[in-house]
């Protein structure tokens, strides 16, 4: 039985997942968005309330390591990803994929006993595992020390995970794997992606070939492309898979992540991941590895100097690709809902009907996060 409607809230624009409508209304209960319908489609007697701005689903990010100091590398938890997903909440982003980046071979197993039991949590979307079978070369500030080759233990792990039905990414370098093994990764519905690569545009084909189907932070970690030799990242760019990247002006230039979305064959491939660390909702420092993490001019450093994740919300990415990179705004909003939500098999996460208000942003006219529906609608 349809839930009795309570109202009618009529924004400025409503983005349905694909593009900004005007002069639309949404039908609302106590606590869920009904309904989506034209102005002159409306019931005899709705009344809209006027509420300024866009309301929007909110935002899913498939890359976030930490919030509100949080760490999953050092809390593989339930309750680490509760504090997490918390602290993202409160800048719009609705729905995380916890990441453990590349650690001992037993937290991977702590960290996926977390994820099961935070299955029912509102905000976890699953388990992204971003190591330990990458490129030395292209580590980043992923430890040496725990770098190894694909092996039976993982796959084990994710097949365990997609069995249960918890939605994985696991980020991949195609040389870390033996043939077959990404093909046997794939038949389980994980998201394989190509990342932490120093390898060649051949060996990446040969990936893709066997199911990999996605990209992890486009430009970072990834063979450079040049002239004769397009890399990882040319790969990349030239493929129809899916591709994450940082729009943060600093892991790649606003430039650069202009060329690249204009550049892909196919449009609505290349999404929007925060890399986010405990700093993001949380204090300007953390340790990985034994080593202090420190925030400094908006970039997070290790001792190395290289960077170490990012301090940045999909709110701020989002808004930057807008206004600075000009990427129109139904697209930027793809990028932030629709396209994370199609690759890991999600689809319905990017409609706004259907959706618990508190998962339903407003929107200012700068593209900023200002409250959610539910906000808005007690003070409509």
């Amino acid at each position: 039985m349809t839930a009795r409607i309570s109202g009618w809230l009529q924004p400025d624009q409503i983005f349905d997942g694909q593009s900004l409508l005007r002069d639309h209304a949404i039908g609302i209960t106590a606590d869920h968005v009904t309904e989506l319908r034209h102005l002159s489609d409306l019931p005899p007697g709705a009344n809209p309330r006027r509420i300024h701005g866009t309301l929007s689903p909110g935002f899913l990010d498939l890359q976030v390591n930490g919030g509100g100091d949080a760490f999953l590398n050092t809390m593989p938890t339930p309750a680490a990803m509760a504090i997490m997903a918390a602290a993202h909440r409160r800048f719009g982003t609705v729905g995380i994929m916890p990441t453990l980046i590349t650690d001992a071979a037993e937290l991977l197993d702590h960290a996926a006993d977390a994820v099961l039991a935070a299955r029912d949590q509102q905000g976890i979307l699953g388990l992204h595992i971003e190591g330990p079978h990458i490129s030395v070369a292209r580590r980043g500030t992923h430890a040496t020390r725990f770098i190894r080759p694909l092996d039976d233990r993982t796959i084990a792990v994710v097949k365990r995970l997609r069995t249960a039905g918890i939605a994985v990414m696991i980020t991949v370098a195609p040389e870390a794997a033996r043939p077959g093994q990404i093909a046997e990764l794939a038949a389980t519905g994980a998201v394989v992606s190509i990342g932490h690569s120093d390898t060649t545009a051949e060996q990446v084909r040969r990936a893709l070939a066997e199911g990999a189907n996605c990209f992890t932070h486009l430009f970072n970690a990834m063979s450079p492309m040049l002239n004769r030799a397009p890399g990882v990242t040319g790969s990349c760019i030239n493929s129809t898979a899916h591709a994450g990247i940082i729009c943060d002006g600093i892991h790649v230039a606003d430039e650069m992540v202009a060329l690249a979305i204009r550049a892909r064959p196919l449009p609505d491939t290349t999404f929007l991941v925060s890399d986010a660390m405990p700093t993001v909702g949380g204090s300007d420092h953390f340790n990985l590895y034994g080593d202090q993490i420190r925030l400094q001019d908006g970039r997070l450093v290790n001792s190395e100097g290289s960077l170490a994740g990012a301090h940045v919300t999909m709110a701020e990415s989002m808004a930057r690709l807008i206004n600075l990179v000009g990427i129109a705004p139904d697209a930027a909003l793809r990028m932030a809902v629709t396209i994370p939500a199609r690759v890991i098999g999600m689809p319905h996460l990017a409609q706004i009907t259907g959706r618990r208000l508190q998962d339903v942003l407003v929107l200012n006219a700068d593209w900023q996060v200002l409250s959610t529906c539910a906000t808005a609608a007690h003070a409509a």
